[in-house]
């Protein structure tokens, strides 16, 4: 049984941790940025006119619909 020598295992195992360490580096940022793209207030800042206009016309139609139940259209 043939093994490499000890100074070629250790230059390897180096190399590896090396790896190891910058992936575990990118998922931290990696997640960081996604938290950070995915926060709550975020998300509401950058689509507050499209939430604003749908919660007014749901606001509007709703009124219409409550309005209508306490007025009586006379058919002739």
């Amino acid at each position: 049984m043939s093994t490499a020598p000890i100074p070629t295992l250790q230059l390897r195992a180096l190399e590896q941790r090396g790896r190891l360490h910058k992936t575990a580096s990118d998922l931290r940022d990696n997640l960081r940025r996604t938290r950070e793209k995915l926060r709550f207030s975020k998300q509401a800042r950058d689509h507050l006119i499209t939430v604003s206009l749908l919660a007014g016309f749901l606001g509007v139609l709703s009124g219409y619909g409550f309005a209508g139940m306490f007025t009586r259209h006379q058919t002739h």
